[in-house]
């Protein structure tokens, strides 16, 4: 192989890690994103519980 193939070689697999590690990072994110969303539901759906509780039970905070 000449030093010329070698240098493309090189070349390539940096391409190829370069790409990978940047798929790694988007998946990182997606997943990051969903479980802020998820977190948000759950959140939301508790301080909706909360809520109706307090109503149908009549210990309204005044805020």
């Amino acid at each position: 192989m000449t030093n010329q193939e070698n240098n493309q070689n090189q070349r390539n697999n940096k391409s190829v890690a370069k790409s990978i590690k940047n798929t790694a990072g988007s998946a990182f994110e997606t997943v990051h994103n969903a479980l802020e969303a998820t977190e948000n539901v759950a959140m939301n759906t508790v301080d909706a519980t909360n809520n109706a509780a307090k109503n149908l039970t009549g210990n309204k905070n005044n805020r």
